[in-house]
């Protein structure tokens, strides 16, 4: 009897200490304090703009749009690309798959400019049938399908960054897609999640050992690729090598559950985030209204050399559940998971 006493006072200990744990690593207890670095300049009515991505040279903006009624999907979700030409002062949505004659539920999205001046453009598909990844080519604005790369190594994509038309890295947030694994991956926090790498012929993962491998992007002056772990509010840090693989760098803990990366200019990494993971999860099932944004800013200059600026936070009201910031010139392209639109932000 009195083994079992001790058996059952073990056993409460252990859960006391596993819900302080999840609580806490998914900043649960975090104050949610806005900041005033922003105005909101439009409001655009596009739903589930969880992707944007910005051309610095032909001033134009990516968006990936899908629903995300549930996920993974129980009835087939469309979803769309929309181009935004940012010489207009309009910063209207243009559709380009409207025609498109194939399930489309885009996620992530990368491109990638030719020599012939026209853009080739990748983005991750999620459909009842499974994973791919489309490949399209953009002329001006109109987009046309090229083909469907499918793999076994496409466990649970989210997003990718290309290196030129052929090679690509993606990411895989999951490392078990259901049961009792994918549970407990969510809960515990494993890191068990990779990145993978294709050259043109093969897939072969070139990371691991990552809490929920989210948003990825290339610094190619530096050969630097950066990875977000939102589970462990980290950004971690990989040189590229000749050959594609990484060699790990550091990790930049961020205190939020970062999404999303986009660079400016300047090598400085924009993130959407999630500084509430529990309600970001509880808002994504339907269980609450709204869910707390967050956009930062990192300068990473040097490893062991950088700094976290928040530039956006508030409690969901203006936007929820933000996943990407997308910066130009003064404005920031910031989208989120499901709300009926997207904001384009002014810095002060």
């Amino acid at each position: 009897m009195r083994l079992f006493k001790i058996v059952v006072f073990l056993s409460l200990i252990l859960l006391v200490l596993f819900i302080a744990y999840t609580l806490i690593s998914t900043g649960f207890f975090r104050t949610i304090e806005p900041t005033g670095h922003t105005t909101i300049f439009k409001k655009v009515p596009v739903k589930g703009a969880e992707d944007i991505m910005v051309s610095s040279v032909d001033s134009f903006a990516l968006i990936s749009a899908t629903s995300r009624v549930t996920y993974p999907p129980e009835v087939e979700e469309i979803g769309s690309l929309f181009l935004m030409d940012l010489k207009s002062p309009h910063y209207q949505p243009i559709p380009l798959t409207a025609s498109l004659k194939l399930p489309f539920a885009p996620h992530g999205i990368s491109f990638f400019k030719k020599a012939d001046g026209n853009y080739q453009v990748m983005a991750i598909n999620h459909i009842k049938e499974g994973h791919s990844i489309e490949v399209f080519e953009l002329m001006g604005k109109q987009l046309n399908h090229i083909e469907t790369l499918r793999d076994a190594s496409m466990i649970r994509p989210n997003d990718l960054v290309m290196l030129d038309e052929n090679r690509f890295y993606f990411t895989n947030d999951h490392g078990y897609t259901e049961g009792l694994g994918k549970l407990v991956e969510e809960y515990t926090g494993i890191a068990v999640s990779n990145v993978v790498f294709f050259d043109g012929k093969e897939y072969r993962e070139v990371a691991d050992g990552i809490a929920y491998a989210n948003g990825i992007n290339l610094d190619r002056k530096r050969n630097l690729l950066y990875v977000a772990s939102p589970r462990h509010f980290l950004v971690k840090v990989y040189t590229q090598n000749p050959d594609g693989s990484l060699s790990f760098v550091e990790n930049i803990p961020c205190g939020t559950g970062v999404d999303n990366i986009e660079l400016d200019t300047e090598g400085n990494l924009w993130i959407g985030a999630h500084p509430n993971l529990l309600k970001f999860n509880a808002y994504a099932a339907g269980k609450r209204e709204i869910a707390p944004s967050e956009i930062i800013k990192i300068s990473y200059r040097k490893k062991g050399d950088y700094s976290v600026e928040k530039i956006y936070v508030e409690d969901g009201s203006e936007m929820s559940a933000s996943t990407v910031a997308a910066p130009f010139g003064n404005l920031i392209f910031a989208g989120n998971l499901m709300d009926e639109k997207f904001l384009i932000l002014e810095q002060k």
